[in-house]
């Protein structure tokens, strides 16, 4: 149960540090994406648990009517001109998203890193960055996969718990602004959510 509080003050400390300057560019260039791109495509990306956090921004992104695919799935189509991609990491140097991004780049879509550090190299490439508190210092070893298998952790939240979970508690946040910003009603979410579940 302690653990569980220390996470929770950790979110909400991570809550006071998060730039709202940055935030708002988020929401507004969501905002402006759907108001006038509805047919483009929204790409989010992340490794590991960042990817799950991810995941559930895309279906929630879906709810809200935008056309939002995840890195990884077989039917993600190809991103071009105009389409955005979220980009989720902690470190803004786990490989196979910076690897991801730059092709994010080459593409001429828009790039928004959500990550610890703005001075990453994912953070470097990004239009947007909006950067969530998470590992107070890096790893010796960045890559989240090589830290998988070397089996690095950390006290209190092992690995970049601490970061996933403020940046979910974010992305959550970031649904029920544009909610509000394009007057959507949980009906309205509820009507797009899958009526087919495994």
């Amino acid at each position: 149960m302690k653990t569980m509080y220390d996470i929770a003050e950790f979110v909400l400390r991570a809550a006071t540090l998060i730039k709202a300057r940055q935030a708002e560019e988020m929401v507004n260039a969501l905002e402006d994406f759907y108001r006038n791109h509805r047919g483009g495509k929204v790409l989010v990306m992340g490794a590991g648990r960042s990817g799950l956090v991810g995941r559930a921004f895309a279906m929630r992104l879906l709810h809200l009517g935008y056309n939002s695919y995840v890195l990884g799935e077989t039917i993600v189509p190809a991103i071009r001109e105009n389409d955005i991609a979220i980009a989720i990491s902690g470190s803004g140097r786990t490989k196979l998203i910076v690897t991801a991004a730059e092709a994010v780049r080459e593409a001429k879509s828009r790039l928004i890193a959500i990550t610890s550090y703005a001075d990453s190299p994912l953070g470097r490439m990004a239009d947007i960055v909006v950067e969530v508190p998470g590992r107070t210092k890096y790893s010796k070893n960045e890559d989240y996969f090589a830290r998988q298998i070397l089996g690095i952790n950390e006290p209190l939240a092992p690995l970049g718990t601490l970061f996933e979970d403020a940046t979910q508690v974010f992305l959550d946040g970031i649904v029920a602004e544009l909610m509000v910003r394009l007057k959507k009603t949980e009906e309205d979410l509820r009507l797009v959510h899958a009526n087919i579940e495994l």
